[in-house]
């Protein structure tokens, strides 16, 4: 790795600080437009916060697998814009006003430059990929933005449907979020021109770890702290997604709890939200979901066994175990 990092053994993200502030440097340079407005929303939307899960898992691989190049900085911020312009694109698809307690780009911005600025994103992204000057790099990324868009059009369809199960529900996730975590994993593999077995265990180590991400965010929009997450308890069910919380919670409530449920559900109205609250937490769905949860964390860390036991490897280690006490 290019710039010293200082390991925090209680945050895994901080042995890639150094690395982190490289990719923030490629961020900023490759957000220059000759168009102000692109700028403007570019830097609100990327300056608002978040942890950057799937660039430093990038950078993390990158370090177990001990890259010395400076190619995996460029590519760390091409994920970091595919995944805000999946950002924008899906506040103005959910008509969401707040992102981590901040209004959102749409709502400061309007919905027509969120979306063309997302466009923006996406086609820098892919000017980027070029720069890798790499096949492999290009068919990973396109695939994996391919595929993202699929899931977000499923979890469209699957809006208001109460009969999704939770295969179904973990389809989407898998394709909407749990893909680019995946792709970053690869990525960092192909870099450093792994085996194929060595890649293909890093890219099973980044969908299990996105699946557990996004199942835990689903099971917080029910027990989070709204202060700490910036959006309100049950925004999901609002917008009329059916997630692993409200799935299980209606296998196991009783008639009229579950015709509750569903009427919500089905009519995106949410007049008994406190009630639906407790049904999921009285229903045990809650613990039942981050059980789901730990089941792929553990899987991600499992997949660890083939890499080399280093310090970037125990943190990876790490990031998945703590995925599972987040509370934002």
């Amino acid at each position: 790795m290019s710039e010293s990092n200082t390991p925090n053994p209680s945050n895994p993200l901080s042995l890639v600080a150094g690395d982190m502030r490289q990719v923030d440097a490629v961020i900023a340079r490759r957000l220059s437009s000759s168009v102000p407005l692109i700028g403007e929303v570019s830097h609100y939307i990327i300056s608002a916060g978040g942890k950057r899960l799937r660039p430093a898992l990038l950078l993390l691989v990158a370090g177990a697998l001990e890259y010395r190049g400076e190619q995996h900085f460029n590519l760390a911020a091409v994920v970091e814009f595919i995944h805000t312009a999946t950002l924008l694109h899906d506040d103005v698809v959910d008509e969401s006003t707040m992102r981590r307690g901040k209004p959102t780009a749409n709502e400061s911005f309007g919905n027509a430059a969120s979306v063309l600025v997302g466009d923006f994103l996406h086609s820098r992204a892919f000017q980027m990929m070029v720069d890798a000057d790499s096949m492999r790099v290009m068919q990973i990324l396109s695939e994996a933005t391919n595929i993202i868009a699929e899931g977000e059009v499923q979890q469209l369809i699957n809006t208001h449907n109460v009969d999704l199960d939770e295969a179904g529900y973990l389809s989407v996730i898998r394709s909407k979020t749990a893909k680019l975590f995946e792709a970053s994993a690869r990525l960092a593999a192909v870099l450093t021109e792994a085996p194929a077995a060595l890649e293909e265990a890093c890219a099973n180590y980044g969908r299990s770890l996105g699946t557990a991400f996004q199942v835990i965010d689903d099971a917080l929009d029910y027990d989070g702290d709204t202060t700490v997450m910036g959006k309100n308890i049950g925004d999901d069910l609002r917008e009329g997604k059916v997630t692993l919380p409200l799935i299980i919670a209606m296998q196991r409530a009783n008639a009229d709890d579950r015709q509750m449920i569903v009427d919500a559900i089905e009519q995106g109205s949410t007049p008994h939200m406190a009630h639906i609250v407790q049904v999921v937490k009285d229903t045990g769905s809650l613990e039942a979901t981050r059980a789901a949860a730990a089941l792929q964390a553990q899987e991600a860390i499992d997949c660890l066994a083939l890499l080399p036991r280093n310090a970037y490897t125990d943190a990876l280690t790490t990031l998945a175990s703590q995925l599972l006490a987040r509370r934002e």
